[in-house]
């Protein structure tokens, strides 16, 4: 049973990281262009809910040259891989408790919010800001169920102090910390919360020591300089994600 929870969350995982290469593609803009509507040859991006769910293939482009439908976009096989390997993970560590559902669903907004990061060092309100209510929301939903191994008031306070802690340092040096790593701060430390708060110390430092060392390779290679702004959220995720695989696996 536990083998074939991990082939399902494996195969959703596919699923989900082939559908997530649109959004990323679409999002990975600075912050005074509008989202992209349209593939890099100038096709209008269509589908259901807008153009947004649909994989990142353009019909006109392939249709120009009688080949398939061109794709765009990043690597669709890299973020399904991602995604397959985090959902098998979380699966093999977490098992059948009812919060596994909640971390599949967030894995596939991680890996967009960390590909934009890299992109365009940006993180989206549009998908941070409904991330952290989201997830303490579906939490809160997964406490009242058999089974559920943490505590949502704890998830909750959990966001919250991860998300002052992240704002002090904004405040101490907004150059090299971003809001939006305050606001995806709260999404991950009400995940870590939820486990306790020896997991919210551990992933939350995990994800400042991934970051720190870094830019500090960066700075050794001459690749960046000390004041180079630097895409800290996929940090902060793989930092959170390893703080949950670990406080699943103390869980169970």
């Amino acid at each position: 049973m536990h083998a074939l929870l991990i082939a399902l969350a494996a195969g959703y995982g596919i699923a989900v990281g082939l559908l997530a290469t649109r959004p990323l593609f679409r999002l990975a803009v600075q912050p005074d262009e509008p989202w992209r509507a349209a593939c890099p040859d100038g096709h209008p991006i269509t589908g259901p809910a807008a153009g947004w769910l649909g994989l990142a293939r353009c019909g006109p482009c392939g249709r120009a040259d009688g080949a398939a439908p061109g794709a765009y976009g990043p690597s669709g096989v890299l973020v399904a891989g991602v995604c397959a390997l985090a959902c098998a993970g979380l699966a093999a560590a977490v098992g059948s408790r009812p919060e596994l559902a909640v971390w599949l669903l967030l894995v596939p907004l991680s890996v967009v919010l960390a590909g934009v990061d890299l992109a365009v060092h940006r993180l989206p309100d549009v998908l941070t800001l409904p991330m952290a209510l989201g997830s303490a929301a579906l939490l809160g939903g997964a406490a009242l169920l058999p089974g559920a191994a943490g505590s949502w008031s704890r998830a909750v306070f959990g966001g919250l102090a991860l998300g002052a802690a992240y704002f002090v340092l904004f405040l101490i040096n907004p150059a090299g910390m971003g809001f939006g790593d305050v606001k995806l701060a709260v999404t991950l430390g009400v995940a870590l919360g939820w486990y306790g708060w020896d997991v919210l110390f551990l992933g939350a430092f995990t994800g400042l020591l991934l970051g720190a060392f870094y830019g500090v390779a960066l700075v050794l290679t001459r690749r960046a300089s000390r004041k180079a702004a630097l895409a800290f959220g996929p940090f902060m995720i793989i930092g959170a994600g390893a703080g949950v695989l670990v406080g699943g696996l103390a869980a169970g």
